[in-house]
């Protein structure tokens, strides 16, 4: 679902003719960037005189211009680059549907001596950075930067964290989090991660990417929350997925999606999603497909109820053969039927069109974190414990606002 920045726009398109059951019809658009992915949900009028659609927008109503003109650049150096006013907040709260970043996006550079410094600017505004390094067992080192600042009346605030993390099992970590709010309310949250690590199992070589985003708007009831991750092992096994939710006054939406391969051609893709109002009207569309050497299937439902309670379904399905027969079947409340076999070519993505090889080349940073010398006849425990998933947590609500 798309959604457009500005509120009124996305009430007046929204609108319900009649109270007939309806037909989504879901489009999917984009490059092939599983980042870049965006599907519209579309109601076939042809199909049902009741249409409703919904657009969402790639960034918050509340971004300022400012932040939508200047450069990348622009905003990393005045903030970073020293100079006598210290460093300079970005007025860039995330923007939705921009999956996770590369490394090289966010320009993370930390210092190699502890810093310590704060000051004033001339229009009253203050900041500080700070710089460390934490030690811990097992050969665990932490090297972070702190940088933040406040207007000259606490109106709007920032802060951002810059860390990465090692230790003698191969560990390795880059992390960012920032968070901000602005004199109009807005307030926004945000975090990413890349990891290496070995997998306790398989003993094979992992990276994980992560990414949080939250934002909320000071002036009406509005806000959104995603969670992205990326699983990438030595082998070609592949997991991807998100978890993405938001409101805009009466209006409210979710969505999840995931992508699994096995490396060896088997895989699994699913997407779910629905939205409601405050009266009632309640719309959702979700489908499953799994395939190996050709053969497979795909399942799906497409739903909608009135606020009165009424429901309307349609329910639909394939099996594919590997012969080139599709066996295509399904049914709706409406007493639609359907169950034939047809000719027909099977297509499916057997490989991630961004993978292991692409996730190595674009993490030289993680990849060349030096850990701590390690003293002669010092080796690392074994732990064999349960390997946390960070595509496990199935919650559907934003965590509390850490800006």
């Amino acid at each position: 679902m798309r959604f457009p920045r500005d509120p009124l726009t996305f009430l007046s398109r929204i609108s319900c003719c009649c109270s007939d059951p309806v037909v989504p019809v879901r489009r999917a658009t984009g490059s092939g960037n599983s980042n870049e992915k965006v599907e519209d949900w579309r109601f076939d009028s042809k199909k049902s005189p009741l249409r409703v659609r919904a657009q969402a927008p790639s960034a918050m109503p509340f971004a300022s211009a400012q932040s939508r003109v200047a450069s990348k650049q622009e905003k990393f150096y005045s903030r970073c680059t020293p100079r006598n006013s210290g460093p300079q907040s970005r007025d860039t709260p995330p923007k939705r549907d921009t999956g996770i970043a590369n490394e090289k996006d966010w320009g993370i550079s930390l210092l190699n001596e502890s810093v310590n410094e704060s000051g004033t600017n001339e229009d009253g505004s203050t900041w500080y950075q700070e710089s460390g390094e934490d030690l811990g067992e097992n050969g665990y080192r932490c090297r972070w930067t702190r940088m933040g600042g406040k207007s000259h009346d606490s109106s709007s605030e920032w802060k951002e964290t810059w860390w990465e993390k090692s230790d003698w099992s191969g560990y390795k970590e880059l992390g960012v989090e920032k968070s901000g709010r602005n004199a109009e309310g807005d307030s926004w949250w945000e975090t990413w991660q890349e990891v290496l690590h070995q997998d306790e199992w398989s003993n094979l070589a992992r990276i994980e990417r992560s990414a949080q985003k939250q934002a909320k708007s000071g002036s009406e009831n509005a806000g959104w929350y995603e969670k992205w991750w990326e699983k990438y092992d030595a082998k070609g096994w592949t997991e991807k997925g998100a978890h993405k939710y938001g409101r805009l006054n009466e209006q409210s939406w979710w969505e999840k999606w995931g992508e699994h391969y096995d490396g060896s051609g088997s895989v699994l893709k699913w997407t779910d999603k629905w939205a409601e109002t405050e009266l009632g009207t309640k719309w959702g569309d979700k489908w499953e497909e799994k395939f190996f050497a050709g053969i497979g299937s795909r399942q799906g439902e497409t739903w909608h109820v009135s606020p009165s309670g009424e429901r309307w379904s349609r329910k639909w399905g394939e099996e594919h053969f590997g012969n080139g027969k599709v066996h295509k079947y399904g049914k709706s409340t409406t007493g639609e039927s359907w169950d034939i076999v047809v000719d027909e070519e099977t297509y499916y993505e057997s490989e991630p069109h961004y993978g292991w090889a692409d996730v190595v080349g674009d993490s030289s940073q993680l990849l060349s974190i030096q850990p701590r010398e390690r003293p002669p006849g010092v080796y690392p425990p074994l732990d064999f414990g349960p390997l946390s998933r960070q595509g496990d947590d199935q919650s559907d609500k934003p965590p509390t606002s850490k800006s």
